[in-house]
């Protein structure tokens, strides 16, 4: 089967899952992952219990918040890029005013009636 490239930021205590060049702030870690992979397949080949994870982007896209993880059926393509924030980081700044939300996420925040203030994917 074919792979493709994703490029993986883990930030705070994740950056343990880094890999011997992860500092102790943050990692990133280029991962070559088959065609067709997702992002529970991610979280698997770094060795990282999704339990430990917090908010999480794709793309840009909010995908996940600590408790609510609706991604990890999400299928990853070649060039995408993902952010694992530890659950105890702060909700980054450049996101305070609303962020964008995959389907997934949004699905499921309305399925809970949870009030969730954020913008339209672009």
């Amino acid at each position: 089967m074919a792979s493709m490239a994703v490029d993986v930021w883990l930030y705070g205590p994740l950056a343990r899952y880094g890999g011997p060049d992860a500092g102790p702030t943050h990692a990133n870690v280029a991962l070559e992952i088959e065609e067709g992979s997702t992002l529970g397949d991610v979280l698997a080949r770094l060795g990282l219990p999704t339990e430990e994870r917090g908010i999480t982007f794709v793309n840009g896209c909010l995908s996940a918040l600590p408790g609510l993880q609706p991604d990890l059926a999400l299928p990853l393509r070649d060039g995408d890029r993902v952010a694992f924030f530890h659950l105890k980081s702060m909700w980054p700044y450049q996101y305070r005013d609303g962020a964008a939300a995959t389907a997934e996420l949004e699905r499921t925040l309305a399925q809970r009636g949870a009030p969730f203030h954020h913008r339209a994917r672009e």
